[in-house]
């Protein structure tokens, strides 16, 4: 079974002094953890990047934050809605590698994150959320979706890549 790992909107834009630096730093651990898992499996590491809004004078704003590690091999998909699915070539990279089950983390959890986990529920692959690998700027919502959505932990993941 191949595994995808979208890496959603960690860019500086959307997080920087939006949301709590020890957070993040908490997020890209796990986040770089389980990226570096699967790379050494050759599974599919995504980042998305949300580029609404993006215009000359902003575009160092939209780079994915420097506490997230990116490899040469890990792909890249831009997107102007919520749901990173939507009008984008996501679909179609995930089943050309022939990616099975989806993990999902990033920013923000009520919003690209949980847009883009139900976008993969409606295409058929298996979305399942990082613990500990999404951030929002409220709260209370990681805590909703860990209570609405399929959740899986590294230890759970390295366990799969047995």
């Amino acid at each position: 079974m191949k595994i995808g790992f979208l890496i959603i909107d960690l860019q500086t834009i959307h997080v920087q002094d939006r949301v709590d630096k020890t957070e993040i730093n908490k997020a890209c651990q796990y986040i770089n953890y389980v990226s570096k898992l699967l790379r050494t499996k050759e599974h599919v590491v995504v980042h998305i990047q949300d580029i609404e809004g993006m215009n000359d004078a902003t575009k160092d704003k939209y780079n994915i934050i420097p506490e997230v590690h990116i490899a040469d091999t890990d792909l890249k998909v831009s997107k102007k809605f919520s749901n990173a699915f939507w009008q984008t070539e996501l679909e179609q990279l995930l089943k050309s590698h022939g990616v099975e089950l989806l993990i999902i983390s990033g920013f923000a959890a009520e919003y690209c994150v949980l847009f883009t986990y139900n976008g993969a529920t409606e295409r058929g692959f298996k979305p399942v959320l990082l613990q500990n690998g999404f951030l929002s700027i409220n709260s209370d919502m990681i805590a909703s979706t860990y209570r609405d959505r399929n959740v899986i932990s590294y230890p759970a993941i390295e366990y799969l890549l047995k």
